[in-house]
Order: C-alpha cells, then structure tokens, then sequence
C-alpha cells in the first residue's frame, strides 16, 4: 500500500504490473471465452425471434392452445433464456473466474505473502 495514499489503494505501477500479469490475461480470457459467445448466442436467438415476429406473422400466429401462440411463447422463452445464462454465468463465474480473480486481490493486497 502506498504510505502516501490515505485511501490505501495500491500505487499505480500495482495496477500496471496486474493488468500484464499472466494472471490477469488468463482471467480477462477466461472471461471473455464466456461473455462472447453466449452474447452472440443470445443476440442471434433475439434475432430470429424479431425477424420471425416482422416476417413470420402466420407462424406466430399459429394457437398452440386457447389463445396461446408460437409468438407468444418465444417471447415467453426469450425470459427464460435471460434467467437461464444468467445462472449460466453464475455457475461459470463461482468456478472458474472468482477464484482466480481472489488469488489476484491476494496477491495485490499481501505482496509479502508472495515474495516468502
């Protein structure tokens, strides 16, 4: 900690040295290995139920039971896909992302620990 800085954050050249830190790229990685392709996953399924709400409108229209349409269901499934990678990438973050990402706020916080 920098004895000059009443806040007690870490001195700037701390946040260089993490951020090149091989730690560090192998957490923004990790990240990124998950936040990419389920975005893409998702904008793609919002895509198709978008184009098929515009284009499709017999399809969507078709009663599954009563008043319940395809339309309707597929916007019912878009919230089910939200919860569903929501809990996706709670589970992946528990796993595989915490752990490193406090093995590097240890290491930040007790540069000691590291140098024994």
């Amino acid at each position: 900690m920098s004895a000059g800085d009443p806040s007690g954050a870490p001195p700037d050249s701390t946040w260089e040295q993490v951020h090149d830190s091989a730690e560090f790229r192998q957490l923004r990685g990790r990240l990124r290995r998950f936040v990419f392709p389920m975005a893409g996953l998702f904008l793609a399924w919002y895509l198709l139920y978008v184009l098929l709400a515009d284009y499709a409108h017999g399809f969507m229209s078709t009663k599954i039971t009563g008043n319940f349409t395809v339309g309707l269901l597929f916007g019912l499934l878009q919230f089910a896909s939200t919860f569903l990678i929501t809990w996706l990438y709670v589970r992946y973050a528990n796993k595989n992302l915490d752990p490193l990402a406090e093995r590097i706020k240890d290491d930040i916080e007790n540069p000691a620990k590291e140098e024994a």
